[in-house]
């Protein structure tokens, strides 16, 4: 792969997951109860292990607490702990099963662990409960670019994915990332 297509998608994925960040953080912040229990903080390393402690303690005390399994299951996302975010964003979906933030950020945890098909499975599985869902469907593309190196597969996604979305960054990233891509039927 040439230099500047491996530069391409690895800012393609720290675009990706930037915006599915910012993306859930503004929706979760919208809906969500305005105390969950869990001090916030700017987000420095102490600031994420009292926070995880805390989450830690009130799904202890109250495993149906979905807001505040979602809050532990991305600070182990923000914290590169992609095993117990897989395991808190299953909570999560245990008792939101529709909620597709939950579900594409677990599946961008799963793609760090190298399941790809579990990611695959948990973007299409958001895609069905909701198509307009830009962030699935990014990432969805982004697996089978980089991680399954198909890039027709992932021509058909991003073609999809531009359908919704022609004007923002992710987009201009995308539209970038196909116009470097080999013609379709060639290799």
């Amino acid at each position: 792969m040439k230099k500047e297509n491996v530069l391409t998608v690895v800012v393609t994925l720290l675009v990706g997951l930037l915006g599915g960040y910012l993306i859930f953080n503004i929706s979760a912040h919208k809906d969500a109860p305005t105390n969950v229990g869990v001090p916030e903080g700017s987000g420095s390393p102490t600031d994420y292990k009292v926070r995880i402690v805390e989450a830690e303690k009130i799904v202890a005390r109250d495993p149906a607490n979905a807001q505040a399994w979602n809050q532990l299951a991305n600070d182990y996302f923000d914290t590169d702990q992609a095993q117990k975010a897989v395991n808190a964003y299953s909570k999560v979906l245990e008792l939101e099963p529709k909620n597709v933030n939950a579900m594409t950020d677990q599946g961008i945890m799963y793609r760090k662990i190298g399941w790809y098909d579990k990611a695959i499975a948990n973007f299409e599985r958001a895609q069905t409960i909701n198509p307009n869902h830009l962030q699935s469907l990014y990432n969805l593309g982004v697996v089978y670019m980089v991680d399954l190196k198909q890039p027709q597969k992932a021509r058909e996604i991003w073609t999809k994915y531009l359908q919704f979305d022609s004007i923002s960054p992710t987009a201009q990233q995308i539209k970038a990332d196909l116009a470097s891509m080999p013609p379709q039927g060639g290799k």
